[in-house]
């Protein structure tokens, strides 16, 4: 999901990642953009462009062969130096979790496999399973910067990056469903009637718009659930976590407003949404 995230230099795009925004503070900048490229890199290498997905996994595997030699403090092949050289020195600075960065690479190489071989999810439970590696290593990584390192600390910070996950899900399955992306899990289509073929149809049917309805109220549920951190994380990144989690509830509210018809129509967050936003973050 493309949150507006202030930037202060030209940077393409990671779902959901404030990148040496304003708000962060200058000494985390370094860290912060160097796990951006990072996980931006291997989500460019498992999504764009024209590879075959065997190719596409083949080049992730070097990509995790890379990580782990930098994390070992020795040399990488080469091929990404602009993510490498200063991943390793801040690695080395911050001692950041080699394990959540790998667990996102095997989140990208998840999505490869399961789009090459038409596969969905089951159950809420894998789906949350993957959400675990796929977002909130994201959000473990900024709060082990910060310093905030405690059990409820993590526990929220996890609510938080899989209620944005689900919001992206939610927000984009007109784009994902064309592209063999099935995040809708099983057990919640059976339970309103509604197979693999209705989604790909792409027909907002009215069992369609209810199983929708139960994920938005689902991923809310999540989201709220972790809210109470924005007043755990210091300073200005405190406020930049606030406007992240009123701008995943706004998205939610555009998909109500949308008669939950994200089949045909991608809601986003716009610059008219601001105001509302900023006085939501500063009531929390």
């Amino acid at each position: 999901m493309n949150l507006p995230v202030p930037t202060p230099a030209p940077v393409t795009h990671y779902e959901n990642f404030p990148v040496a925004s304003w708000l962060c503070p200058p000494a985390l900048r370094a860290p912060i953009a160097a796990i951006y490229h990072f996980a931006r890199s291997a989500d460019d290498i498992a999504d764009e462009g024209e590879a075959t997905a065997d190719r596409r996994l083949d080049e992730l595997a070097s990509y995790r062969a890379d990580l782990l030699a930098v994390g070992l403090g020795q040399s990488h092949s080469g091929r990404w130096p602009e993510v490498f050289e200063p991943l390793g020195v801040q690695l080395g600075a911050f001692r950041l979790p080699m394990h959540l960065l790998d667990d996102l690479l095997d989140a990208f190489a998840q999505d490869v496999r399961k789009t090459r071989d038409h596969e969905g999810y089951a159950d809420r439970a894998e789906l949350l399973d993957y959400c675990r590696r796929s977002a909130n290593p994201v959000g473990r990584l900024l709060l082990h910067l910060y310093g905030v390192q405690d059990a409820t600390a993590l526990r929220q910070s996890d609510a938080i990056c899989s209620a944005l996950q689900l919001i992206n899900f939610w927000q984009d399955l007109s784009r994902d469903v064309p592209r063999g992306r099935h995040y809708l899990n099983a057990a919640d289509g059976a339970a309103h009637g509604v197979t693999r073929a209705d989604i790909v149809a792409l027909r907002p049917t009215p069992a369609l718009r209810a199983l929708l309805a139960e994920q938005v109220h689902w991923a809310r549920a999540l989201m709220l659930e972790g809210a109470p951190l924005v007043h755990r994380v210091p300073g200005r990144a405190g406020w930049e976590l606030r406007l992240v989690v009123q701008g995943g509830l706004r998205i939610l509210d555009r998909i109500e407003a949308l008669g939950y018809n994200t089949l045909q129509h991608r809601p986003t967050v716009r610059a008219v949404d601001a105001p509302r936003m900023i006085w939501l973050a500063v009531w929390m």
